[in-house]
């Protein structure tokens, strides 16, 4: 899933200040947290609110499509006549899509998009395991990513800053105001790669000697 979190009302409000009429739209896919119709219709009482106390009304409506990033499926569910502006729940592609396929009116994003990853509970910590790369080595790794869990990004593991299973590089994990409320030390990929392959009894593949990464495949902009 895409993992986002959302920005500041305050910057939000800062997009729409010179807008009267926007459409509040979430996206039933898989931005996790979600954001779907709850959530938009909540985004959107709380701009209502704000702008009211500000002196500044507003008319704002909520809705939600099935995927912000399909631009037919966009075409067909999503009714914007009459708005000037969109407020998208989705992750940067779904704001990048809305406005090709609205292209007369601005579409605003209210997340950050984080990145791909799973969640341990509903609403509780993010983990990122994928970086969409192109070139999947899980096959060969016990199903445990080095180019997103390891902090080097190294084909062969591990390296010498491994102590005791946990990587030497510290992780700061921030709140939404990008303040750092937790320092810590991730379990090294390399070592949950031996560990994990050890247990299947395939430590030939942890012997292997894996070439560079073909980056070329990973560059940007990707089409397919």
């Amino acid at each position: 899933m895409i993992i986002t979190r959302e920005k500041p009302l305050q910057e939000i409000l800062g997009f729409l200040q010179p807008y009267k009429k926007v459409l509040v739209v979430g996206c039933d896919g898989c931005v996790q947290p979600p954001r779907s119709l709850r959530e938009s219709e909540r985004m959107a009482s709380l701009i209502e609110l704000a702008r009211s106390s500000s002196g500044n009304p507003i008319q704002i409506s909520a809705t939600t499509v099935s995927r912000q990033c399909c631009a037919e499926g966009l075409q067909n569910q999503l009714k914007v006549e009459g708005y000037e502006a969109l407020l998208s729940m989705a992750c940067g592609v779904g704001v990048q899509v809305m406005n090709s396929v609205f292209p007369s009116l601005p579409t605003f994003p209210a997340q950050n998009t984080l990145f791909i990853g799973y969640e341990t509970k509903r609403e509780g910590e993010m983990f990122e395991n994928c970086r969409a790369c192109g070139e999947c080595m899980l096959g060969e790794t016990g199903g445990i990513c080095p180019v997103a869990r390891c902090a080097k990004g190294l084909m062969n593991g591990p390296c010498g800053g491994c102590v005791e299973g946990k990587c030497e590089v510290p992780v700061e994990i921030r709140n939404w105001k990008g303040e750092v409320v937790q320092t810590l030390k991730n379990d090294c990929a390399w070592y949950l790669i031996y560990q994990r392959l050890k247990e299947l009894n395939r430590l030939d593949l942890f012997r292997k000697l894996r070439l560079p990464k073909n980056w070329g495949i990973a560059g940007y902009p990707r089409r397919l």
